[in-house]
């Protein structure tokens, strides 16, 4: 495990965290942390004007034709001088997001590199109670790295601060102010023991440290205020008598039961009223002995349901085959009568035949021509 000395008091050295001192350099991630870190610190305020900012040039400078010069619609053209910029910087920020995991891994290895080559130091701050640059040059100078310094300390040791900040090429920061190209450029890193357990707890990514704030999330129903618990507490109870309601099935209207009564009467009803209604023989009879019947059949009292009235269609449409027997007779009585034979139309337009005409023979003297032979026949 590494060891730092402490310097201003009795001679002696703080072990450090392997967690946050022990970790492998990982040069990519250092990298992009401090590209992150330096783009960040832009002020991203550089701006020039088009041709369309800058002020004039509304004027065509001289007519199109005629005068010998370059064509020209505006003094204010990128082409002269004066005139607008193309392409130049405008304001926006540089910044580009690192991932939390990363910037924790790029700060161990930074602090890791610290300690591997010896150039980390605690600064005992009960000594600097008042603010003396004398006191810390010394302790500077007895401790013997090279500079650039960084010296880390809290905001309660003003006296450490004070006392560090006059001197040539040391840099005084607070803990959760220490980035990791701050940490990168020194050449060596004095921290007070305050400061050195806030670094420790940033690097390991303790719940709680100074600059990832946001990291610590209470992960137990115990460590939630008690007005998220009671939240929480009534969520399911309150999802519970959702459930309850969804469950039960609601109350049914005086109009809905009485339909949901009568339904199942209807349907009992039906079955029975099939049974009663008798086999209508084919023919005209048959048709007769319905009609007969029917008219003896008791009518069906006028408070039965639609659905009793459906076997009396049933009925009715199997009365049917009856008018389909006497539809089957007509073919018989119609093939009994000859069909008239209609005359063919004669063929339209011009026929083969009619297109073939006989040549004609020229008489002896038409058109002035010699007279026709036998041979030319």
């Amino acid at each position: 495990m590494a060891e730092a000395p402490v310097l201003g008091g009795a001679s002696r050295s703080v072990e450090l965290n392997a967690d946050a001192f022990g970790a492998r350099f990982n040069g990519p991630l250092v990298h992009e942390s401090v590209r992150a870190e330096f783009a960040a610190r832009r002020r991203g305020s550089a701006s020039t004007k088009t041709r369309g900012l800058v002020s004039g040039g509304g004027a065509k400078p001289w007519r199109q034709k005629g005068t010998g010069r370059a064509r020209a619609g505006s003094s204010r053209s990128p082409v002269w001088t004066g005139g607008g910029t193309v392409f130049g910087p405008h304001p926006r920020s540089y910044t580009f997001k690192v991932n939390r995991k990363e910037r924790r891994a790029a700060l161990r290895s930074a602090l890791s590199l610290h300690a591997d080559r010896g150039s980390l130091a605690v600064l005992d701050a009960a000594n600097l109670v008042e603010p003396s640059t004398r006191v810390a040059a010394r302790l500077l100078d007895a401790w013997g790295q090279p500079r650039a310094t960084l010296v880390v300390v809290t905001a309660e040791e003003r006296g450490a601060a004070l006392s560090f900040r006059n001197i040539d090429r040391v840099s005084v920061l607070e803990p959760a102010s220490v980035g990791v190209a701050d940490i990168v450029g020194a050449a060596s890193l004095l921290c007070s023991d305050a400061a050195l357990a806030e670094l420790t707890a940033r690097a390991a990514g303790a719940a709680g440290a100074p600059g990832d704030a946001a990291d610590a999330a209470p992960s137990s129903p115990a460590e939630r205020p008690a007005a998220a618990r009671g939240r929480a507490a009534s969520v399911p109870a309150s999802a519970a008598a959702a459930g309850a309601a969804a469950s039960s099935p609601p109350e049914a209207t005086p109009a809905r039961r009485s339909r949901a009564v009568s339904a199942p009467t209807a349907k009992a009803e039906a079955p029975t009223a099939k049974a009663k209604a008798p086999a209508k023989p084919k023919g005209t009879a048959g048709a007769a002995a319905s009609a007969a019947s029917s008219s003896s059949a008791p009518k069906a009292p006028a408070s039965r349901s639609r659905a009793a009235a459906k076997p009396a269609a049933e009925s009715k449409a199997s009365a049917k085959p009856a008018g389909e027997s006497k539809a089957s007779a007509k073919p018989a009585a119609a093939a009994t009568k000859p069909k008239a034979t209609k005359p063919k139309p004669a063929p339209r337009g011009n026929t083969t035949a009619a297109k073939r005409a006989p040549a004609r023979t020229p008489r002896p003297g038409a058109g002035g021509g010699k007279a026709a032979t036998s041979e030319d026949l």
